[in-house]
């Protein structure tokens, strides 16, 4: 079996308190009350991200591979399991909201408790190996999807409330530059293009399958779409014309009553929306986010353009952005927004996860894993639309080229943009 060096050890340790850490960073700012809210079944109560991220740690490292451990809890692998089967059973995920108890204070002592526990098997083990460092890794890379799950539910959250609080003072919703916009079409040529992942480092198992597309020559903009440019689309009547929506689109529009971006709201002639610093007003030149999937295409559809598929992005990514750009805006900027783009950024990494035309599925040569992890991906292969790039809710670290999410196409309440294309 592969093992790995003392000092890789002490390295996975050091990353797992800063990864552990900046997930408590995330949830200081609430109020005891705000932990437990679950508005709708897509978002989880913050107090339960905490601890089923904790209980992962529990279950599949320390219960599995540190003998003398002793479980916190025999309850909460039944209250903090989210969705795998292997396991046994669990809470329903619309019933997380009801988890009055065990209260948030006994949830923070899990997380002391098993967080003890993992430095202590860093510890006491000169070596591991390399199967368990992997699953550490998984768990590190699963906390950081945690992290933006909690940036996105927490404003769900506060931006469901009548009173739009405030989640923290004296945020940087700008990066200092005022209107830069412009903008153009970027040429991709056709050909035989190596989509998926190739090397070593992490990544998740729906990346693999490293294969040849063909494509047509395409080009998209160097840019996302800005809220003053989907606000035409909103005057022009684009809500209340079927044309530019897929039949389901449309039921979707006039079942629930959409006319514009979620958390927008229009007050007499203007309009505004919530952000995590509060009520304000709408900016024009940001990028327009918490876009479905039936918006961002008929938004397309409007303009006479299309999204691009996953491939497209996939390749004109590499090519357009080869290095994420160091000043990318990602959760570590706090700016818990999207913010006008600089000149020399794409966009194409942070701001808003980008809506593609791509049905998630699995790539030729995909195999899911055995096991409860093989759980991680693969079952959820169907009915969804693949998103690329990141948001500004998204760690740094956890972001690349190659990287798959994956949402049904009416779900907004994350930070998801649009980006235009047309086939040339």
């Amino acid at each position: 079996m592969e093992t790995i060096t003392i000092a890789t050890a002490k390295q996975l340790k050091e990353r797992f308190l800063n990864v552990r850490s900046q997930t408590s960073k995330l949830t200081k700012p609430l109020k005891p009350e705000d932990y437990v809210v679950q508005p709708v079944v897509d978002v989880s109560p913050p107090k339960w991200h905490l601890a089923h991220t904790t209980w992962f740690f529990e279950q599949f490292v320390l219960l599995n591979f540190d003998k003398d451990y002793c479980v916190y809890d025999k309850d909460y692998s039944y209250l903090f399991n989210s969705y795998y089967e292997t396991v046994g059973t669990r809470v329903l995920r619309a019933d997380r909201g009801n988890l009055t108890r065990p209260g948030t204070h006994e949830i923070m002592k899990y997380r002391t408790y098993v967080d003890e526990g993992m430095c202590a098997f860093f510890d006491q083990n000169e070596e591991l190996e390399d199967n368990v460092c992997k699953i550490i890794e998984l768990g590190l890379q699963h906390e950081q999807q945690h992290q933006e799950l909690l940036v996105t539910d927490i404003k769900y959250i506060l931006g469901h409330n009548p009173l739009f609080p405030v989640y923290k003072e004296n945020l940087q919703n700008t990066n200092g530059v005022s209107q830069v916009i412009g903008g153009e079409y970027k040429e991709i040529d056709e050909g035989v293009y190596s989509i998926g992942h190739a090397d070593d480092d992490f990544h998740f198992d729906n990346e693999k399958g490293r294969h040849k597309v063909y494509l047509h020559a395409f080009r998209y903009l160097n840019r996302l779409i800005t809220n003053g440019e989907y606000l035409e689309f909103i005057e022009a009547g684009g809500y209340q014309d079927f044309r530019y929506w897929f039949m389901e689109a449309w039921e979707w529009v006039k079942t629930e009553g959409i006319n514009a971006p979620l958390y927008w709201f229009k007050i007499e002639n203007d309009w505004y929306h919530y952000k995590l610093s509060g009520f304000q007003k709408v900016d024009l030149y940001e990028p327009v986010t918490h876009i479905s999937m039936f918006e961002a295409d008929a938004f397309a559809n409007w303009k006479g353009k299309r999204l691009l598929t996953e491939f497209e992005w996939e390749v004109a990514c590499k090519q357009g952005s080869p290095q994420i750009n160091k000043n990318a805006n990602f959760v570590e900027t706090e700016h818990y927004h999207p913010i006008t783009r600089q000149k020399e950024d794409s966009q194409l990494f942070g701001d808003t996860w980008e809506w593609t035309g791509s049905a998630y599925q699995p790539y030729p040569y995909y195999q899911r894993a055995e096991g409860a992890l093989g759980e991680y991906n693969g079952k959820f292969m169907i009915n969804q639309k693949v998103l690329r790039g990141g948001s500004c809710a998204t760690p740094a670290d956890h972001i690349r080229h190659t990287y798959r999410n994956f949402f049904h196409p009416h779900l907004r309440w994350q930070f998801t943009g649009i980006r235009l294309a047309e086939s040339i």
